[in-house]
């Protein structure tokens, strides 16, 4: 002992550390059952739709004449690729709703995880995330900028499109000219 006494409220809660998940992490039985309900429902409920929906709008196109066929293989690659394309993006938009389910679990470290990392970037073990000043935190308001400095919109530098061309056969964008000047003679 070093001689200090460690007084606590007999009922103050100690924070519990933030479990580290990592590849060797091996999720609980609950866990798992919320990761193949996840897998079915979003196999199910969004991937398959999606992929049915994109592939008729993609047959719809081809059949119009908007998109054309493959000479030897016909309309079959677009449409793979269609189906390929709703697959992810239905399992893509199901990850908030899954994230969801495990922040709802009670004594799972993955779940602890995601409730303490919410607005939170990941960083490797050992080091410090420290937010940008243009990340707003759940008030609204940055952690380095003022409330009067985080309603002056003006700090952020201002861009103006580039102008382009949408057609095909022209092989430079629109707006953007070479200085040279014509007509000159240097002779």
């Amino acid at each position: 002992m070093n001689g200090r006494a460690e007084f606590r409220e007999p009922n103050a809660e100690v924070p519990r550390p933030i479990p580290h998940i990592g590849p060797d992490y091996i999720p609980t039985e609950e866990e798992r059952r919320v990761f193949a309900e996840c897998n079915d429902e979003s196999f199910w409920f969004r991937s398959v739709p999606l992929a049915a929906t994109s592939m008729l709008i993609t047959q719809g196109l081809i059949s119009k004449g908007i998109l054309s066929s493959h000479p030897k293989y016909g309309s079959i690659p677009k449409l793979i690729f269609a189906c390929i394309m709703g697959y992810f993006a239905g399992k893509l938009s199901y990850v908030k709703t899954c994230q969801e389910k495990f922040k709802n679990l009670e004594n799972s470290p993955l779940g602890e995880a995601l409730r303490s990392g919410q607005g939170r970037r990941s960083s490797p073990p050992g080091q410090y995330y420290q937010k940008s000043k243009y990340d707003s935190n759940v008030s609204g308001q940055s952690s380095f900028v003022t409330s009067s400095a985080a309603d002056n919109i003006e700090m952020l530098p201002h861009y103006e499109p580039i102008p382009f061309s949408s057609s095909m056969n022209e092989s430079a964008p629109t707006g953007i000219t070479d200085h040279i000047v014509q007509g000159r003679n240097f002779s």
